[in-house]
């Protein structure tokens, strides 16, 4: 943990997750983890500022080229990274070229800010996220290797049963929800040595296993809406942030 430093600027880079992806607004935007984070620290200093350069789909090689430069130019108190997770999720991952990327993108931000912030990134539990572990560890591993290197903080979500719990995540079962977002939002907080609000790792009470016909509906709404646009992207070799801009690409004032 970090002493309570007072920051007055905060860069967050990195993919959907870090875009707040699936905390959903009434405008049919996102908020997140880091969007709430944002809050409580301007709500400590006046004239705090704010950019998050992640776009949704991108991949740590993107991350790398399109964010990392101009994050590093903002010259922010606070940096937030979180990459390669869609790399590993890829049928075919070089994992170690990932890794790779990742130390890049950290040597390039960790020297233009007071505070560099690396995550072990949440996974939803379930069979599928298992097949991607081994990937995982090895990155996560990697993740450890550079926040003692640059001297960054460090926050485990995906040790977390809590927030790994499948009532965390939306129906594409690839984003957190509303409650996933706050809870790591607080674990951030709590990493930078603020003083806790809540527990954000409470266990959740006991889960009520719906009956055969809800999950059967519930999986094949998720293959129709979720998984067959996905694979469709993959396959053409699209992407869900193609032409998307970030949505606070100007390191500014925040205003909620």
């Amino acid at each position: 943990m970090q002493t309570n430093t007072t920051y007055t600027s905060f860069v967050a880079v990195g993919d959907s997750f870090t875009e707040g992806m699936s905390d959903s607004l009434p405008d049919g935007g996102y908020r997140g983890w880091a969007d709430l984070l944002a809050a409580r620290l301007a709500a400590r200093t006046p004239g705090f500022r704010y950019a998050n350069l992640a776009v949704r789909g991108k991949l740590i090689g993107q991350i790398v080229d399109e964010q990392t430069g101009p994050a590093a130019a903002m010259g922010a108190d606070l940096v937030t990274l979180v990459g390669g997770g869609n790399d590993v999720l890829r049928p075919k991952c070089d994992i170690g070229r990932v890794c790779g990327l990742l130390e890049e993108a950290a040597e390039r931000l960790a020297p233009s800010c007071k505070r560099l912030v690396l995550m072990r990134s949440p996974g939803r539990r379930g069979p599928v996220m298992e097949r991607f572990h081994p990937r995982m560890e090895r990155l996560f591993s990697h993740v450890d290797e550079l926040a003692v290197r640059h001297d960054a903080t460090i926050v485990d979500l995906y040790a977390s049963e809590a927030v790994g719990d499948p009532r965390m995540w939306a129906d594409d079962r690839l984003h957190l929800n509303a409650e996933g977002h706050r809870r790591v939002a607080e674990a951030v907080w709590q990493a930078l040595g603020h003083e806790p609000e809540e527990d954000w790792d409470a266990p959740l009470p006991p889960a009520v296993r719906p009956g055969w016909l809800a999950r059967r509906t519930s999986d094949a709404r998720f293959a129709r809406e979720h998984l067959g646009p996905w694979i469709a992207r993959r396959v053409t070799g699209r992407s869900s942030g193609d032409g998307r801009a970030p949505k606070r690409a100007e390191l500014l004032p925040y205003q909620g």
